[in-house]
């Protein structure tokens, strides 16, 4: 992996979380957004006669991410169990600096909805209806017509807002839920547990064969909270467990430490006053910049 750490004197600098913050909801992936910039940065400082560094720079990237797109469908095929984003937790780092309605959703039921969609239509809608760049200019950075890049926005955002669930509630009402959530789990409270979730609740949970985790997502209130129930009951029995909220890509979470090690992130997403799915990674490589984190 590629050095995060921007050189002295960056040249790049002034757009650097404009492109990172490009490659992450392009890729989902924190540490592979950053060797993409690292990338485009080598590229940027052997080019001459450039006469916008912020279109050059904003094109490289997405061709690039396009690039990788196409290796990593081939990867998820077997990758092993769901696979989730890579949690951020300095979601600073990743501004847009742009004005949409999307400029600041980071969570992962946006990124999920976005990586069931063609790369091209992913391009296309990220760089027009969250980062604000105009179709002519999609249309050089994908090699597509400027009527083409409309149509892929077009049928990206009309996915994006069937599959995205209502907007998440108050950031305190937020909270609430995540606590009322542990306490339940930590408590074995099953019936109380369920009335916190959606009756159609999602949990996923990503161990990319490095973790233990279920295999595939669990559906259903009752089977959502029991499967919490009894991995608390099981995973704890003779370990030092400690939460610790977290905010993650933009909400908040939780850290859980098992005898002092990060063990995984959790999330929710929320819809009315339920909470409609949970997020739970493991995966190790994935969790290489969350606190408390042990280097693998």
């Amino acid at each position: 992996m590629s050095s995060s750490r921007p050189p002295e004197n960056d040249p790049i600098a002034p757009y650097r979380r404009r492109l990172l913050g490009l490659a992450y909801r392009m890729l989902g992936s924190r540490s592979d957004a950053e060797d993409v910039v690292q990338d485009a940065y080598l590229r940027f400082a052997d080019a001459t006669d450039v006469r916008s560094p912020e279109a050059f720079l904003v094109t490289i990237v997405t061709r690039l991410c396009l690039d990788r797109l196409k290796s990593a469908k081939a990867q998820r095929e077997i990758y092993v169990g769901p696979w989730l984003p890579e949690p951020v937790f300095d979601t600073g780092a990743l501004s847009t600096e742009a004005a949409t309605e999307l400029a600041d959703d980071l969570s992962f039921a946006l990124l999920l909805a976005l990586d069931r969609l063609s790369p091209q239509e992913r391009a296309a809608f990220l760089l027009h209806d969250v980062f604000e760049v105009p179709f002519s200019e999609i249309a050089t950075m994908i090699d597509r017509s400027e009527p083409a890049c409309r149509q892929l926005a077009t049928r990206a955002r009309r996915a994006v807002r069937n599959e995205r669930p209502l907007p998440a509630a108050a950031p305190d009402g937020h909270e609430l839920l995540l606590k009322a959530f542990l306490e339940a789990v930590a408590s074995g409270d099953l019936s109380r547990l369920t009335g916190l979730l959606c009756e159609d609740a999602v949990a996923l949970t990503d161990g990319g064969g490095r973790k233990t985790a279920a295999l595939n997502p669990i559906h259903g209130a009752d089977k959502v909270a029991r499967f919490f129930v009894s991995v608390a009951a099981k995973g704890g029995a003779g370990h030092d467990i400690r939460i610790e909220p977290a905010m993650i890509n933009g909400s908040v979470g939780a850290l859980l430490y098992l005898d002092g090690e990060l063990d995984h992130t959790l999330s929710i997403d929320i819809d009315g006053e339920k909470i409609a799915a949970i997020y739970l990674v493991r995966n190790p490589d994935k969790l290489r910049d969350a606190p408390g984190s042990v280097p693998h």
